[in-house]
């Protein structure tokens, strides 16, 4: 492992703002012996979701406005719950992309502001990159194959050589942007959020309603089974619905279902054949969409089926947050990593394995 400076306790503050969730962490990374990572400490994780009306989408400068006007609220509170004072934090963290641009942005300014306020360096950290090694962190995870799953992105990775190397990933919209979609079709409420409901609505479905399945290799496309499945809502909407094969209407609910085990078989199509190609037992999910009780109990089934095991965190953890932005933050500045403020610009493209994963072997 790449040296590591945490010969006394280190504390770290994370702003994630990439999409929705306006995120505010703090964690605590005890002293370490040289060469080893400290036990990380939760200290403080308050996030506010911008919500909007059922069947609508949330607009980037709508998401920016709420994210600017929470922002300095949810670090207040941060503060006061982890019980530290801006002197004993070492380096702000900030999500600097991928996401969407202008909320990015908006989370960006509250991170100089607070560096150049406290004097304080800051680190720019890659939003999937710090899904994964929070998961890495919560879960115990040693080596394990990543499905990341999230409203932005769809990705298959695996360590190698201080980089997380992508196997496969969408070929368009991510699992969770075709869900967020579904539901803005059927106009399901946001709160307390999309995805969320479509999965409670796929429990009472009954009828599965087959659908494209187009896995491509290693990759996957999901416009194609949105688009099909938004033509079935239109009929059942317009009075037409479909009759499943022991006669009976197809309901939302069925929809619902339907969606979800398609979509949820691809991504463990590809899964396994990473798993199998890297000689991994081990699969950690991450991302919103990894909150999914299904998706897991059905990676369960397949890992078992391999003699493996499935990896995943509550909502706390998989849902978009500060502290994993803190927790990603903190590993890299611990091995010497800042982000100049010339540098601070966000990105709305930022590729998982063009980070260096530094600090592990």
């Amino acid at each position: 492992m790449s040296a590591l400076n945490v010969t006394r306790p280190m504390v770290a503050l994370g702003l994630e703002g990439s999409a929705n969730k306006l995120g505010v962490g703090i964690i605590r990374h005890a002293a370490a012996p040289p060469g080893q990572q400290g036990k990380a400490e939760v200290l403080a994780n308050i996030r506010d979701t911008y919500v909007t009306p059922p069947g609508e989408g949330f607009l980037p400068r709508d998401t920016a406005k709420h994210h600017r006007q929470y922002v300095v609220e949810l670090v207040r509170r941060s503060l006061e719950t982890a019980g530290v004072a801006p002197a004993e934090i070492d380096c702000v963290c900030f999500t600097q992309g991928p996401g969407m641009g202008a909320p990015l942005q908006s989370v960006a300014v509250a991170a100089r502001t607070l560096a150049l306020m406290w004097n304080k360096p800051l680190v720019g950290v890659n939003h999937c990159v710090g899904h994964i090694e929070m998961g890495r962190e919560i879960t115990g995870a040693d080596n394990p194959v990543v499905l990341y799953v999230s409203g932005g992105n769809t990705q298959v990775i695996a360590y190698s050589h201080q980089r997380y190397r992508i196997f496969g990933e969408t070929l368009d919209i991510a699992v969770g942007n075709c869900l967020d979609r579904f539901a803005r079709t059927l106009k399901i409420p946001n709160d307390p959020s999309p995805g969320y409901n479509i999965e409670q609505l796929a429990k009472a479905g009954k009828n599965y309603v087959p659908l494209p399945y187009t896995v491509k290799g290693m990759d996957l496309s999901m416009s194609g089974i949105l688009a099909y499945i938004d033509g079935l809502a239109a009929d059942l909407a317009a009075g037409k619905p479909k009759l499943a094969e022991d006669g009976t209407l197809i309901t939302r609910e069925d929809l619902c279902f339907s969606l979800q085990e398609t979509i949820f078989a691809m991504l463990i199509e590809i899964t396994e054949r990473a798993m199998a190609h890297v000689g991994s037992q081990q699969v950690l999910i991450v991302g919103g969409v990894g909150c999914n009780e299904r998706l897991q109990e059905m990676m369960g089934q397949m890992a078992v089926a391999r003699g493996g095991s499935v990896y995943a965190t509550d909502e706390r953890f998989c849902i978009d947050n500060g502290i994993m932005i803190a927790h990603a933050g903190l590993l890299a500045y611990e091995t010497g990593f800042t982000t100049p403020l010339a540098e601070t610009a966000t990105t709305q493209r930022f590729r998982t394995d063009e980070v260096l994963v530094k600090w592990r072997d």
